[in-house]
């Protein structure tokens, strides 16, 4: 389905021109390309997003290790067709030996690594010239930063610091252009949709990747991701199922396991200084009442290493669960004012909540788990779109455009599924779940008996709802049945799956540039808007993860989006161009209700509901809120160096709010017509929660040669 999907608009152009398609694609054929070498070494020591695999784990790279050791052989071949068409075929056989696995070395589709990258046909038919295959269109002029530039996609393996040239991912499409009148153009895109590619978002082992984002880490991590950290909260909660109902908490067989604790949170527990509990040599016998110590030693005791040695249910310190900063139990944080870790977020959870995240599968309590899929739409639904370009005579250029398409940066959505039949589940926020065994509560249907807590109820302190799910058929999920009081008929089990999937957006946008001079110096006043309508944004909701409602407390919404760059560029000096930018993006859907909530012990917290900021959101930093209005700032330099002119060097300086930095300087020279060396440093520091910020241990410094040959 997809093999015919992707060359579906190839095919398709290919019969519009039986001409071309019968032609000899052999005549004049020229081939050059290069041969080239690109080596980088990281210059900080320092551990890198997405790099621990154990919430204790201090691995890191030293500076001076190797970041990439790639090698390409590009060709470039072309011919003509007859006497008015002609063919270009682009092959980049390149390979980096220290990417973090096979996906990341060497030839993969549709990404920067992609060894077919360009193979189109150029042709006319009338008055309109055509571009037939898979290829690059260039809208956008910004320096260091897409904002018109959306008809490819981009590959983010080395953020923004590779040409856009080699960062832009190559698709098929049809591109016809037509000249109007004496100084307009009229250009029409009919292309397949592809999507970003994005380090770690859905890879299932990147660890060691110079760039991932602390955003990506929070979806995929394997510390402080949600899909790992799910199945290893449902697995704690398993471990306090097999405690409660054995009679550790109670001092007798509990046929309820943590129903009954509906009124018992995870603060409640946690903040309790001293736990009081009966050790069970098996369930339902047990000893005195015994002082376990401080709550939050216990649930940190019980949420690594288990009921037992080699509980399957142990977390051993690998998810942030809890703020552990040393092996042993009592080497743990409690604040949820100001959490950084799963449970800190979630301190009105309550224990009968957990017991809807596991089953009993006959032999002992089961965790829920969690999936990542994608649903990606079909290549066979293209994006299309058109850009108006005009003059004046004053010499005022301008263009206008217009795009529809898919995003090309993915969503993800969470859910609640059966785990055998796979059917979508129906969170319930109820009160009353604690029955006499044996009594039946109603259908949840008609909702007499368990009360609903609407999605964005008051942050009321008193009123911590447990998280219920149940099915269309009114069939209710975990080891005991919370209509019953009793173990439950129902024995699948639930898993949280993560949709990776992208919308149709709607884009609108335009540009202009302006050549005149300032007495002797030559300036260029430029600028580049869009209006992008239904893109997708992340809100956080912390009430609702504050309950543990987890697959609420994160979701995408549709935003309108209003995007825009001034540029001044002016020559000095002969041939120094030195750039000036400035970016603004302003999210029109911007959401930020200010609440505050209290725990059971009465820690006040923040449970806002807000606008998350994709690209550093992480629980490290309290679920970083975005920017309603984010600004970045740019200055360029770039200048001819050398003998007959015969190197350059360019260096761009971006700032962005918040205080994130990031310094590229590259130089390049030309020792004969055939060799061509380079070198290239790249530095990024500020505050480590801005885009540019987290990535400071990866700044890195580049030698490059190319060989040419014609």
């Amino acid at each position: 389905m997809h093999k015919r999907s992707t060359l579906y608009l190839a095919v398709a152009a290919a019969l519009s021109l039986p001409a071309v398609a019968s032609a000899d694609f052999t005549e004049d054929i020229e081939i050059n390309g290069y041969l080239k070498n690109e080596t980088a070494i990281f210059l900080k020591s320092g551990q890198m997003t997405g790099e621990a695999r154990t919430m204790l784990d201090r691995r890191s790279k030293d500076a001076g290790n190797l970041m990439k050791f790639e090698n390409s052989a590009r060709f470039f071949v072309n011919g003509s067709i007859g006497e008015e068409s002609s063919w270009h075929l682009d092959v980049n056989l390149i390979c980096d030996s220290e990417g973090v696995n096979s996906d990341w070395q060497c030839h993969k589709n549709y990404t920067q690594n992609d060894w077919f990258r360009e193979a189109y046909v150029d042709t006319s038919v009338g008055e309109l010239s055509l571009r037939l295959g898979k290829q690059q269109v260039v809208w956008g002029t910004a320096d260091g930063i897409k904002l018109l530039d959306i008809i490819n996609p981009t590959d983010f393996r080395e953020m923004a610091q590779n040409a856009m040239e080699d960062s832009r991912i190559p698709i098929w499409m049809i591109n016809a252009e037509m000249n109007v009148g004496e100084s307009g153009n009229l250009q029409f895109i009919l292309s397949e949709n592809r999507k970003n590619v994005i380090p770690g978002l859905d890879d299932k082992d990147v660890g060691g990747h110079p760039f991932i984002m602390k955003g990506v880490d929070s979806i995929t991590g394997p510390v402080n991701g949600f899909l790992h950290v799910t199945p290893a909260l449902a697995g704690v909660a398993a471990s306090f199922n097999a405690a409660a109902f054995a009679g550790m908490f109670t001092g007798s067989l509990n046929t309820s396991g943590l129903l009954p604790f509906a009124g018992m949170t995870v603060d409640g527990f946690a903040s309790n200084p001293n736990i009081v509990g009966y050790p069970c040599a098996s369930p339902g016998v047990c000893g005195a009442p015994t002082p376990f110590g401080p709550g939050k030693f216990v649930l940190n005791n019980i949420a690594q290493n288990g009921l037992a040695p080699g509980d399957p249910n142990a977390n051993n310190n690998v998810t942030n669960l809890l703020a552990v900063y040393g092996p042993q139990v009592t080497q743990v944080n409690w604040n949820p004012a100001n959490p950084t870790s799963a449970f800190e977020y979630m301190p009105n959870a309550t224990f009968a909540t957990f017991n809807t995240f596991n089953t009993f599968n006959g032999a002992r309590f089961v965790g829920a788990n969690a999936v990542y899929r994608e649903e990606d739409p079909s290549t066979s639904e293209p994006n299309f779109g058109f850009r108006y370009r005009g003059s004046l005579e004053n010499g005022f250029n301008f263009s206008l455009n217009y795009f529809y398409h898919y995003s090309a940066n993915p969503e993800i959505h969470m859910s609640w599924h059966d785990a055998v039949t796979g059917e979508k589940l129906v969170v319930q926020r109820a009160t009353g779940v604690s029955p006499a065994p044996g009594v039946v509560m109603p259908n949840p249907a008609t909702n007499v008996g368990i009360n609903d807590i609407p999605l964005n109820a008051a942050a009321n302190p008193l009123a911590n709802p447990t998280i219920l799910l149940h099915n269309a058929a009114g069939q209710y999920y975990g080891a005991f049945d919370p209509t019953t009081g009793t173990w439950n008929a129902n024995t699948h089990g639930v898993t949280m799956v993560m949709e990776e999937t992208r919308s149709r957006v709607n884009s609108f946008g335009g540009s202009f540039d302006y050549g005149t001079q300032w007495g002797d110096v030559p300036v260029v006043i430029r600028g580049e808007a869009l209006y992008d309508k239904n893109e997708k944004q992340p809100v956080v909701d912390k009430r609702l993860l504050g309950i543990g409602d987890l697959t609420n407390a994160l979701v995408m919404e549709d935003m309108d989006k209003f995007s825009y760059v001034l540029g001044l560029d002016i020559t000095v000096m002969t041939n120094l161009l030195v750039s000036g930018q400035f970016i603004q993006m302003i999210n029109l859907d911007y959401v930020d209700d200010q609440r505050t909530c209290t725990t059971q012990t009465g820690i006040n917290f923040d449970c806002s509901r807000y606008t998350a900021d994709f690209s550093t959101v992480h629980m490290t930093n309290g679920l970083n809120k975005g920017w309603e209005y984010k600004e970045f700032y740019s200055l360029f330099f770039s200048k001819p160096f050398g003998e007959s002119q015969l190197g350059r060097w360019n260096n761009i300086t971006m700032y962005e709010d918040g205080g994130g930095w990031w310094n590229r300087f590259d130089m390049e020279y030309s020792f004969t017509d055939e060799w061509v060396g380079s070198a290239e440093l790249n530095l990024y520091w500020g505050d480590e929660d801005t885009t540019f910020g987290q990535f400071k241990e990866s700044s890195n410094f580049q030698v490059g040669v190319k060989y040419i040959w014609e």
